[in-house]
C-alpha cells in the first residue's frame, strides 16, 4: 500500500489531508469531533470492526510495555485521546495501588461514556477524566510518568505539535507510547487488509450502526498517516530519545516508543 509520505508537511500546510479529502486545518477538528461524536457508544464494536477485534491484544501489548510498577510506588499515566479508557484501565488494573491515570480527550461524549465505565468498573478514584485538546494540554511541565495514545494520534491536526506536547510534561526518563494503525508488509496479508478496510468496514459499519461515513473516514485516515520511519523522524524532531517502532500482526499496527531524555 503506498504512503504520503510528505504528510509530515502537510500538518503544518494551510490545507491538511482528511481521509482522501483536503480540508482547511481549522476544519479538521470539527469534522473528527462529529465522527467520534456518532461513534461514541458504539466504540468497542468501532474498535472491533476496525482491527477484527486485535485491538484488545494490542492494547495489552501496549501496558505490557509500559510496565507499570507493582505496590504503592506513585506511577502517573496521561492516556491522550483515550476517552472511554481502555488503555487506562488496563493500565492501573496492571499496576499497583499507587498507579493512577488522567486521560485526556477533546471529545465529551467519549469522556462521558469513560466515566460511566470507570464508575461501573470501580476504578473511579484511580482515573481521571479531562477534556483537553492534545496540541495543548493543560498540565504542567513534568507531571507524568509516561504518555501513551492508541489510535488518536493520527486524528490530531498537528502532529508535531502534540508530539511537543507529549514530551513537555513528561518527567525526565518517561516514555511515550504510540499505537497507530500502519503499513502491512507483508506479501498477500497487504492486500487482504485493503480489500477488508475499505469495502468490508464501512459496509459492516452501515450494517451494525446505521452510518457508513464514520468508519470511511477512519480507514482513510489511517492510508494517510506516516509509515513507521517517517513517524520516529517527526518523534525525534519533537526531542524524544532512544525512537523505536514495534510492528504487531505483519505492520497493521506499530508500536511507537520514546523517552524524554
Amino acid at each position: 500500500m503506498p504512503r504520503d509520505a510528505t504528510l509530515r508537511s502537510d500538518t503544518d500546510a494551510a490545507d491538511t489531508h482528511f481521509g482522501y479529502r483536503t480540508v482547511p486545518l481549522g476544519e479538521k477538528q470539527t469534522l473528527v469531533d462529529d465522527v467520534f461524536h456518532k461513534v461514541a457508544r458504539r466504540y468497542d464494536i468501532m474498535n472491533d470492526l476496525m482491527s477484527g477485534g486485535l485491538h484488545r491484544a494490542w492494547k495489552n501489548d501496549l501496558v505490557a510495555k509500559l510496565r507499570p510498577p507493582q505496590g504503592d510506588r506513585p506511577f502517573r499515566l496521561l492516556d491522550l485521546a483515550g476517552g472511554t479508557g481502555d488503555v487506562a484501565f488496563r493500565t492501573v488494573s496492571a499496576g499497583g495501588a499507587g498507579t493512577r491515570a488522567v486521560v485526556a480527550d477533546i471529545n465529551t461524549e467519549m469522556l462521558a461514556v469513560g466515566r460511566e465505565r470507570a464508575e461501573k468498573r470501580g476504578l473511579s478514584e484511580r482515573v481521571e477524566f479531562t477534556e483537553a485538546n492534545a496540541e495543548a494540554l493543560p498540565f504542567p511541565d513534568g507531571s507524568f510518568d509516561a504518555v501513551t495514545i492508541a489510535f488518536g494520534i493520527r486524528n490530531v491536526p498537528r502532529i508535531p505539535l502534540a508530539l511537543s506536547e507529549m514530551r513537555r510534561v513528561l518527567k525526565p526518563g518517561g516514555r511515550a507510547l504510540v499505537l497507530e494503525f500502519s503499513q502491512v508488509d507483508v506479501p498477500l496479508l497487504d492486500k487482504i487488509y485493503e480489500f477488508y478496510s475499505f469495502r468490508v468496514i464501512p459496509a459492516l459499519g452501515r450494517q451494525v450502526t446505521g452510518d457508513a461515513e464514520p468508519y470511511q473516514y477512519l480507514v482513510e485516515s489511517i492510508r494517510r498517516f506516516p509509515p513507521p520511519e517517517v513517524f520516529a523522524q517527526m518523534m525525534r524532531t519533537a526531542g524524544f530519545a532512544r525512537v523505536t517502532a514495534t510492528p504487531f500482526t505483519g505492520g497493521v499496527v506499530v508500536l511507537h516508543s520514546g523517552y524524554r531524555i
